[in-house]
């Protein structure tokens, strides 16, 4: 009887990071629950991840996991050098994560997300003002890039003094989320986080002393029944959503634009209807997702599609899989359809407990950034040099996209 070749996931592949989809395909219909040669187990299909990530008996606290190859060459390169265990909501299971959620969702409410609308339009046209007379634009640094992060900056509260320096630092600190690294990246990285938290912690000081009507003003005064955030926790939640607040909605625009860009009927149809907006960035999300993959942590032994899953062990879910498995999708998964119905379904802010608390506002940014781009530049097409892709494995995105204006 003749041997079934177990693909494997291999981001070296080559055309990986211009197309994982074709492989994700592989691996959710001949092994959907992978294990990695890199000790870390992988899920590729719609269900097996929903479960996954609405299961409340799993953990995303690193210090429940069994060791992998990466965690061991990371406290090898750090050393004594190695960040105290994080304080983030993204990093802690309830009890804990349920206080600090609560706490930091009284700061970041719907209302004043949705009060950004006009200065985001404001931004959008400022940027696009800016590049009108010329032939070209980059949409990642004429666009994507200032939009977002310009926005959490203010929304936060940040001086303008050091933005630049801190947005390259909080780029290279997003790299250490995939499950590939390199020793140079881990030094980069560890570099990087002691320039953020030392500028962190100085614009609290600061902002203890001089309050304003922006969020870390809000979350320092963030109160429930008497309790507050520790200084600990008020740090860690402000540089999560200060790198989560801007690198995600930057690779959410620039896969968009390029998605768009390469369905010429999808780009016009959406530039002259702005009421197609709403659904477009939701199918957009769907279709090229700016995060491809969540962790969890198992706490007990786990039987799942016929595998067995230790306790401690890394399971990553691939929201970008999912995100195209025709069992949910349909036999068009893979096709993009602004109009689909259902589109909001998608896995890309999560889901359970952790959905990704900033969703409305990366919403809010794509719809201003896709819609006025498309409406503003109807002959806008893809550069001959075309596209360049970041190499990240979990966020997904582009260094680089060049587009002749027309």
């Amino acid at each position: 009887m003749a041997t079934v070749e177990v693909p494997a996931f291999n981001p070296f592949e080559p055309g990986f990071f211009s197309d994982p989809y074709s492989r994700y395909r592989t691996l959710r219909e001949r092994d959907p629950v992978h294990h990695s040669p890199l000790g870390l187990w992988m899920l590729f299909r719609h269900d097996h991840i929903v479960g996954l990530l609405r299961d409340p008996s799993l953990s995303v606290e690193p210090e429940n996991a069994a060791p992998t190859l990466r965690t061991q060459l990371f406290e090898e390169v750090a050393g004594d050098r190695a960040p105290r265990r994080p304080r983030a909501i993204l990093s802690l299971d309830p009890p804990d994560h349920t206080r600090l959620r609560r706490l930091v969702s009284k700061a970041f409410t719907p209302k004043r997300v949705e009060s950004l609308r006009p200065r985001i339009q404001q931004l959008v046209d400022e940027a696009l003002d800016a590049v009108a007379s010329k032939p070209t634009m980059d949409v990642v640094a004429d666009l994507a890039y200032p939009l977002p992060f310009t926005v959490i900056c203010e929304l936060l509260g940040m001086p303008e003094g050091e933005r630049d320096q801190i947005r390259e630092a909080s780029h290279t600190l997003a790299g250490t989320l995939d499950p590939i690294i390199s020793p140079t990246d881990i030094e980069d990285a560890l570099a990087a986080s002691d320039l953020i938290q030392d500028y962190v912690r100085e614009v609290v000081a600061w902002k203890r002393e001089h309050p304003a009507d922006d969020l870390l003003s809000a979350l320092i005064g963030a109160e429930e029944e008497g309790d507050k955030l520790s200084e600990r926790e008020l740090l860690d939640q402000v540089v999560l959503l200060y790198i989560a607040g801007h690198e995600t909605t930057v690779n959410l625009i620039g896969n968009g634009t390029l998605a768009l860009l390469r369905h010429r009927a999808a780009y016009e149809a959406l530039g002259a209807d702005p009421g197609l907006a709403v659904n477009a960035v939701e199918e957009l999300l769907r279709y090229d997702s700016p995060v491809q993959f969540s962790r969890r942590i198992t706490l007990s032994d786990l039987e799942l599609g016929g595998r067995h899953i230790e306790a401690g062990s890394f399971v990553l879910t691939c929201l970008g899989s999912a995100n195209h498995d025709p069992d949910r999708w349909g036999a068009d998964a893979d096709d993009l359809s602004l109009a689909r119905p259902g589109a909001a379904q998608h896995l890309s802010f999560g889901s359970g407990v952790h959905h990704c608390l900033g969703a409305a506002l990366a919403r809010l940014e794509a719809q201003a950034a896709l819609s006025t781009l498309a409406r503003r530049f109807p002959a806008a097409e893809l550069a001959d040099d075309g596209p360049a892709w970041n190499g990240r494995i979990v966020l997904r995105g582009l260094d680089r996209l060049p587009v002749s204006l027309g």
